[in-house]
């Protein structure tokens, strides 16, 4: 990849890492290739492109890497423990490579988004079993629809672009966000004890079954009214960001 864009441009003035994946479930229904899968995606799959042009960054001193991770790489949300050790080895490759790189001319921006209205949540895969998935997802889909919840991507990813040509060392949005982190990084103990509460009363159980199902498989079930116009603007979003109704592999020309 990193070959292709120095073929058809020259060079890499910046990198921005923000692939990722979303897998909610209990840790009970969660198998070691969820973890695994997580890693590849959010930490190896940052790590391979920033090593891929630092030796040019560092030749000419000069050049901008953001890695994009999440407000669950700040604070262990429940019910998304793969994601969450993935997003804060991000966070942690990120918060280094700042340190190290400060005198060689290249600033790196650590992106800490909050609940974005992207569509991703059709895209999400849901562990447990049946039922368990289908009251998991009908308690994640509203958080990454509704307004107040949930930002506009477009939105924040303005934010971000501003603070990566600022040379910010770190862009935490919207600012709700950000006082949560600071309020972990006051009182981690306490927040994450109100996170165990909140989890255990507001969350439910997704079982001890491993089936694995994305999200827009158990969205095709629910033909309530209600649900649609609770969820309007995260369709129009996965629509808008082609999130729905799925990703679509582009096969190789050659």
């Amino acid at each position: 990849m990193i070959g292709v864009v120095r073929e058809t441009y020259g060079q890499v003035d910046v990198l921005i890492c923000t692939a990722g994946i979303i897998q909610v479930g209990q840790v009970s229904s969660m198998e070691l290739e969820d973890f695994q899968q997580a890693m590849d995606i959010m930490y190896w799959g940052a790590l391979y492109p920033i090593l891929a042009v630092l030796p040019e960054m560092r030749e000419r001193r000069a050049g901008r890497i953001a890695v994009v991770s999440s407000i669950g790489g700040k604070i262990s949300v429940p019910r998304m423990l793969p994601y969450n050790g993935a997003k804060f080895a991000a966070i942690g490759l990120s918060e280094g490579l700042q340190a190290e790189l400060s005198d060689d001319g290249i600033t790196v921006t650590t992106i800490v988004p909050g609940l974005m209205r992207t569509g991703s949540y059709l895209n999400a895969y849901f562990s447990g079993d049946e039922e368990g998935r289908g009251a998991l997802y009908r308690a994640f889909a509203p958080l990454s629809t509704l307004p107040i919840l949930s930002v506009d991507a477009a939105s924040a990813a303005r934010m971000f672009v501003r603070a990566i040509k600022r040379g910010q060392a770190e862009c935490i949005y919207p600012i709700q966000f950000s006082l949560v982190a600071k309020l972990h990084g006051l009182a981690p103990a306490t927040t994450i004890r109100i996170l165990g509460l909140a989890g255990d009363r507001l969350l439910p159980e997704t079982g001890e079954g491993d089936m694995t199902v994305a999200g827009r498989e158990i969205d095709r079930t629910i033909e309530s009214t209600p649900w649609r116009m609770l969820t309007t603007l995260g369709r129009r979003a996965a629509d808008r960001f082609r999130e729905h109704p799925g990703p679509v592999s582009v096969p190789d020309p050659d």
